[in-house]
């Protein structure tokens, strides 16, 4: 067990417990900090505090207990993944299509996790033992770039350009139907489908702000091949907002159409470029990846048509 001990000594007017701590410690983030206050990890004056919004005031003395982490029960696993890039702080994976990136339930091997565990002796662990290093994700079905933290200091940078939506993430994605626009954005809330659980959908009670730009980059009869910006990261968000101006992705199982064209294995989306600040040179740092050969056989399929 870790204990840090501080004493309040910088503050005007009584300041959240939770704000303050994790102002005071910035490779510990803020929902671990809440986790720790609501299990009873962090005391005031002595006394146990079990509520993030406690108001502590100057002069205060705070101790933090951090547990040791749980040993990972997780096995790593030989399978071949694409390093994109790799440093001491960030790894960049071009995932295959069909590879679930974390274990869930039905899905405890074969994951990208279980391959980054063969592949690197350090990941991050803020979000948990099932998720090391991930800091973001993408559909089991939806192949590209994926950013990965190697340690919790570069795992809080990254997260952080996520949360304000600084990270550049572009996807190609193949569409039933013509837009009619060449390019626009779609600015449409997402919550949990009403009805279907599995689903999410446009609603406007309980959802978040989702925002996608598009930009038609090649027409077919009946199909075109999308450019799509994500300003916002929901879940699904690219999948849900082209079915809700009428133009799903083809192959899409949830959102798409009952009467397959083709043979696929899920939907025909793509995360081709991926942007951000690296955590230790604060330097910008971009990457591209090209259509997969799975997808590249679809496209040349409806050209030949």
């Amino acid at each position: 067990m870790k204990e840090i001990r501080l004493i309040v000594d910088d503050i005007s007017e009584p300041t959240r417990l939770d704000l303050y701590i994790s102002s005071q410690n910035n490779d510990i983030s803020r929902s671990y900090i809440q986790k720790l206050i609501e299990k009873g990890n962090v005391e005031v004056n002595g006394r146990v505090v079990s509520s993030k919004k406690f108001k502590i005031s100057i002069e205060d003395e705070i101790r933090i207990n951090i547990p040791e982490p749980e040993k990972l029960k997780l096995a790593p696993e030989d399978i071949d993944i694409e390093i994109v890039y790799e440093d001491d702080d960030v790894l960049v994976v071009n995932k295959p299509q069909g590879m679930v990136v974390h274990p869930a339930p039905g899905h405890y091997c074969g994951t990208l996790v279980n391959a980054l565990l063969f592949h690197s002796k350090s990941l991050s662990s803020i979000n948990g033992i099932i998720r090391p290093g991930i800091v973001h994700r993408i559909d089991k079905d939806t192949s590209g770039l994926l950013m990965i933290a190697k340690n919790n200091k570069a795992h809080n940078f990254l997260a952080a350009q996520l949360k304000e939506h600084s990270t550049k993430r572009i996807y190609y994605a193949l569409v039933h139907g013509n837009l009619k626009s060449e390019s626009g954005t779609i600015d449409a809330p997402i919550g949990r489908h009403p009805v279907n659980r599995l689903k999410w959908a446009v609603v406007e009670k309980n959802s978040k702000r989702a925002v996608t730009h598009f930009k038609v980059i090649e027409r077919f009869s009946g199909f075109n091949l999308v450019q799509l910006k994500l300003e916002t990261g929901r879940t699904h968000q690219i999948r849900v907002h082209m079915s809700y101006i009428g133009h799903p992705l083809v192959g899409d199982p949830l959102y798409g159409l009952k009467k397959k064209k083709f043979s696929l294995k899920g939907q025909m989306l793509h995360a081709r470029v991926i942007g951000f600040i690296h955590p230790t040179t604060l330097k910008y740092m971009e990457f591209k990846s090209e259509i997969p050969d799975y997808f590249e056989a679809i496209l040349n399929k409806i050209r030949k048509n």
